[in-house]
């Protein structure tokens, strides 16, 4: 974790973080040395660089990141001293680089640890001339060291960023810990009374040496030169060092409640979805979020932390199988040993049978097994390397969002979310496929062809050995990453481990999930027709447009240039018993206007725009409903269902690839093909309920308004693929109610069984 507590810019833990708007940290003393003024135009550079006057002496070239730090501080206090304004100038950091200007000396920059680029800042001389009456105030900015991004300053400087109060404290508990655990560890072969504190741990001894102990007994030569020591472990009761931390405040527990950096006396109260920042109460009634949509600052940060934590448990799955992949990678450095010294005793044994020009060859022969040994040695070391880097840098980021979670302050925590679970997210995908896999087997690809007469030995060598390919085995199923939702399903699966056939594609097959109508009966059993709905290399896949309610059996099987390999065991899936379903923001029109996650719709124009859901019907009982949330100037909204492919800058039903009924206050009408039939009395209000029940069994379509059928089944003998669908115009607001069961009123009753 310490690797996340470090500045980009000092390598150091961090001191005062800020929260850029790339949403990196930064010291706020690395952030004055590495903030640019840059003047509006030449003729509006700052009274400094007009000045002709000797340059500031710089840092020596190659000073650390303190030098530089140091000598902005310096400069601090020479501007604080000028009087007229020195804090100010402080914090805005006027940086520049003479050298661009072409006024004054060269001015010499500096290098952070990380590479980052620090010009010292350059005072003002003393009794220099006032700026030109008119001219406009120079441009400050602040590029990222991490992403390059820039960032521009306002009048306020630094002072505009907002602190990272979570990181800050997770850092101060950070190094508490580390000091304990320094003073805890004691060096494990001292003869002294108490024993010295250690200084290193060697990771293949497991011994803790202080200095006098590690030159004596375990010197950096011999078999002790590919040792690797590090810094004693964290103490485990110790903060950070793998306990429960402890020590932290919550929100009551002493820590003074952040206020707002725009009004002094407000405390957080909301959360602004739109700048995502955390907002006060008088910055919704006059400041700059009065427009923006709000939400309460608890329940935003309780959805953060629900999200990462989510996150969270992808990554921890991850490295469990890094784990379980780094043991397997051990046994198999055991077992390439172990094989590479059978096929040396195999090839030793060959060779001495042989007459004395098998010997000259033999010592050829044992360079070319050690070569391809150590070259299989040296693939898996550099996987177990490469492996346990990732592992690494994904613990450490886990045990920082550990942390990060373990706070108690909403509003820090979602000033540093968002970032948190974009980078958790992107730890998880650099799991790639394959990468838990090794890159070679234990088994040495070579045979000696030892029947050549004799004038052939001195030709003697190997040949790779060419194992005929078989067909695939049978692929395995992951269950915990096959899930069903709504009417799609969605399958993975993966290969064995350490299986060397090669795999060219993949057949996914899945029967008709009718409950039977498509089965086989053959001499009293009972054979599932499946049909093929996946070929290709990929190990994930989702089909989507089932039936609801259903049941399917799925199987899979791999296939290569030999042929076709056995199936995978069959795995059952059952699709939702009813819809849930939002409307489509992709497919609606650009006029429409979707909220509440995409459960709200509207319009901006005041022509009948069309929206459609997002599911899909061919088969089944659906039911869903639309609640009038305003309903203005007496329009005319139309419900009902259409083609994927239905026009959307006119009324529902104005084409032949819908079916609705539009209504306004007094009466409706059903329409199809701009065909306006059964004119029924009662309209809709704010606050009416439309139904549409849509009976593909029976392929009628009927709705109903506040509980009560509008005029008779709205439409009769439709077949295909429907969507939900809907138009309105700006004066009417609707929002959807899905997953509803089909009301016991117009629900069939069941057959009798024969």
């Amino acid at each position: 974790m310490e690797e996340e507590l470090k500045c980009p810019v000092c390598g150091s833990l961090f001191r005062e973080p800020i929260i850029l708007p790339c949403s990196h940290n930064v010291c706020l003393p690395c952030a004055r040395t590495i903030a640019v003024q840059t003047p509006e135009s030449e003729q509006h550079l700052p009274p400094l660089l007009h000045s002709r006057g000797p340059a500031p002496p710089a840092a020596a070239p190659g000073a650390g990141p303190g030098a530089a730090a140091g000598s902005a501080a310096c400069l601090d206090s020479e501007s604080a001293a000028g009087g007229g304004g020195g804090g100010d100038h402080a914090d805005k950091l006027s940086l520049h680089s003479e050298t661009d200007s072409g006024y004054g000396s060269y001015t010499p920059s500096l290098k952070s640890p990380n590479g980052v680029r620090v010009l010292p800042l350059v005072p003002a001389p003393p009794g220099a001339a006032a700026a030109p009456r008119g001219a406009g105030p120079p441009s400050s900015s602040l590029t990222c060291p991490q992403c390059h991004r820039s960032a521009s300053l306002d009048q306020r400087g630094l002072r505009g960023f907002q602190r990272n109060r979570l990181l800050e404290a997770i850092v101060q508990r950070y190094q508490q810990g580390r000091a304990a655990a320094a003073a805890a560890a004691k060096c494990q072969l001292c003869d002294r009374s108490p024993p010295e504190p250690a200084a290193v741990l060697c990771e293949q001894c497991e011994v803790l040496y202080c200095a006098a102990c590690q030159l004596r007994c375990h010197p950096a030569r011999g078999p002790f030169a590919k040792h690797r020591l590090t810094p004693p472990p964290a103490h485990p009761g110790a903060p950070g060092g793998g306990g429960d931390g402890g020590g932290g405040k919550g929100a009551g527990g002493g820590r003074k409640l952040p206020t707002c950096a725009e009004h002094d006396l407000e405390n957080y109260s909301m959360y602004c979805v739109s700048c995502r920042s955390p907002v006060c109460y008088q910055c919704l009634e006059e400041g700059k979020h009065n427009k923006h949509d709000v939400k309460a600052l608890g329940a935003m940060w309780k959805q953060h932390k629900a999200q990462l934590s989510q996150a969270l448990n992808g990554v921890s799955d991850k490295a469990k199988e890094a784990k379980e992949f780094l043991v397997q990678l051990k046994n198999l450095l055991q077992q390439i040993q172990e094989n590479g010294l059978d096929y040396e005793a195999c090839l030793v044994a060959q060779c001495d049978a042989l007459v004395d020009a098998l010997t000259r060859q033999k010592a050829k022969l044992l360079t070319k097994v050690t070569k391809e040994r150590e070259h299989k040695l040296k693939v898996v070391w550099d996987q177990i390397n490469h492996c346990t880097l990732k592992l690494r840098q994904s613990t450490g980021l886990m045990e920082y969002c550990l942390e990060v979670i373990k706070e108690n302050d909403p509003s820090g925590f979602l000033q540093i979310s968002d970032a948190l679970i974009k980078r958790v997210q992107v730890s998880q995908e650099q799991w790639v496929k394959g990468a838990l896999e090794p890159k070679v087997s234990a088994e040495f690809d070579l045979t000696l062809d030892s029947e050549p007469l004799l004038q052939s030995i001195h030709q003697l060598d190997f040949i790779q050995m060419k194992f005929p390919v078989s067909v695939p085995p049978v692929p395995l199923l992951q269950l915990e990453k096959c899930c069903t939702r709504n009417n799609s399903v969605t399958l993975a699966w993966r290969m064995p481990p350490l299986s060397h056939n090669p795999v060219e594609g993949y057949i996914l097959e899945l029967d008709d999930g009718d409950g039977g109508q498509f089965r086989v009966r053959i001499s009293f059993s009972i054979y599932l027709c499946f049909f093929e709905v996946y070929v290709g290399k990929e190990t994930l896949c989702t089909i989507d447009g089932l039936h609801f309610n259903s049941t399917y059996n799925a199987r899979v099987k791999a296939f290569n240039s030999s042929g076709v390999g056995p199936y995978s065991k069959t795995v059952i899936l059952q699709t939702s018993d009813v819809a849930w379903f939002t409307f489509d923001p992709s497919s609606a029109h650009r006029d429409i206007v979707l909220s509440n996650d995409n459960q709200t719709a509207t319009c901006n124009s005041y022509d009948d725009r069309v929206v459609l859901g997002t599911a899909a019907f061919s088969k089944g009982v659906h039911y869903w409903e639309l609640h009038v949330d305003r309903y203005d100037n007496h329009p005319d909204p139309a419900f009902g269902i259409a083609r994927i492919n239905v026009v959307k800058d006119m009324m529902l039903g104005k084409d032949d690839k819908a079916w609705a009924m539009y209504v306004d206050n007094n009466r409706s009408w059903f329409m199809h093909c701009n065909s306006h039939t059964n004119r029924t009395e009662g309209g809709v209000s704010k606050g009416a309920t439309v139904g549409v029940l849509l009976d593909l069994n029976k392929h009628n379509l009927t709705f109903y308004i506040n509980g009560q059928q509008q005029g008779p089944p709205a439409f009769e003998n439709i077949e295909g693929v429907f969507m939900p669908a809907l138009s309105l115009n700006r004066n009417v607001q609707v929002t959807l109610h899905t997953g509803l069961e089909v009301p016991q009123s117009v629900k069939q009753p069941k057959l009798p069984n024969n």
